[in-house]
Formats: structure tokens, sequence, C-alpha cells
């Protein structure tokens, strides 16, 4: 067996368990908008999809030297992205941030845009790079950070740039989650900046502070460690 096969049978049975645990599973959570993975400003949003067909990405061996500073196993992510499970990696995320945000040490499962600053340069910095890699630039916070600029702060403008909007007749809505999923999880498909995602259930504060975030006042999160 490979190194890379191996990596990707190990790493398939831990998300086995991590997704069957509470914490990621908490339906009734979700649906009381306690989770930051419930998308935007509609209550109805529903909860997002636990798997999605493989997208085409880049072909790039899976990176095992993944720091952490809260201890989390980022290979996961590294291989579900690696193979093209952009909903299991977008849920990944949202998961992880509850984690290195010191949110879920609170006994909470959502990130207020507060814990923001708690959140390591370290551990964002190898969340994006493994976004940005199998992506071949098109996803990740970084993406959104220069989308965000771009509109200038305006968040319905940001929102139309990287595809979270759609309309219905005539009326501009976001996107939900429930039923068939309206977010693109296609590489090639989906506007640049389309994934992650990130709650606006609370305002749009959090996603603010997640841009605004000191990991991207320079460039050094590119450098792999």
């Amino acid at each position: 067996m490979t190194m890379k096969l191996a990596i990707l049978v190990l790493a398939s049975i831990g998300l086995a368990n991590a997704f069957t645990s509470p914490a990621i599973l908490s339906r009734n959570a979700r649906r009381n908008g306690l989770i930051v993975s419930k998308m935007s400003t509609m209550a109805e949003a529903g909860v997002p999809p636990s798997t999605s067909d493989a997208s085409d990405v880049a072909e790039i061996e899976i990176p095992t030297n993944l720091p952490s500073e809260m201890g989390v196993d980022y290979v996961p992510l590294a291989t579900m992205l690696a193979t093209g499970q952009l909903a299991e990696a977008d849920q990944f995320t949202r998961d992880a941030l509850i984690r290195i945000s010191g949110a879920k040490a609170k006994g909470r499962d959502f990130v207020y845009f507060t814990d923001v600053k708690n959140i390591p340069n370290t551990d964002l910095a190898t969340i994006e790079r493994l976004w940005t890699k199998f992506s071949n630039g098109k996803f990740g916070y970084s993406v959104q950070k220069k989308k965000w600029k771009q509109s200038k702060g305006d968040f319905e403008v940001f929102c139309r740039k990287i595809g979270w909007t759609t309309k219905d007749g005539e009326t501009e809505r976001k996107k939900r989650w429930f039923g068939a999923s309206e977010f693109i999880y296609d590489v090639k498909k989906a506007p640049e900046g389309h994934l992650p995602l990130t709650s606006a259930l609370r305002g749009t504060s959090l996603i603010k502070y997640i841009l605004t975030h000191p990991v991207w006042d320079n460039e050094d999160w590119r450098k792999e460690p």
C-alpha cells in the first residue's frame, strides 16, 4: 500500500467516527441556529449537505505536515480536498473553527465574531493553504478577502461576487442549503471565493472578522512548514 493510499484509508476511518459525533451531527442545534455551519440570513436555510459529488481538483500529493496549535488533525481536511469532497471539507472547516476559536471549550457549537481573535495564525494558515492548494487558488478565505475588498465592505455585493445569491424570478435572495443544496461544490463551476461558507445568521460580523484576521496582514501564511 502506498503512503498516499494509506493516508486516505486512515483518514476515512477517522472521519467515519468524527462525522457521527454529537458535536458535528447535532441537527437540532443546527436547526435552531446554534452552529456556524448554518448559512446567512434565512432561518429556513436548513442543514448543509453531508456529502457532495466529487469535484475535479488539483492533483497534488496529500501533505502530512499540517501544523496546529490546538492539536487538530488536518489530514482529513487535506484528504477531502484532494479527493474533491468539497461539501465534507466545507463542514470540516466550520467544525474546526468552532474548536480552534475556543468556542467548543466554552460549550458552544457556534462561533461568535468575538471568538475570531482567539484563532491561532498557525491553524488558519494551515486551513487556508489546503483550500487554495487544491482549488488552484480559487477557494479560501484569502480569496474571499480579495472579493470583500473589491466589494468595498458591502456584504450584498460581496455575496453576489462569490455566488452566494440567486434569483427567484426578479427577487434576489441568499442561496439555501435545505433540499437540494444551491451552493456549488465544484471547482470548475463555482465562482472564485465561493467556498468555504460562513454563517451570517447573527449578522455579518463573523465573516468580517475572519477576513480581517491578523494572519492576512502579510503573506507568511503561504509558506509551507
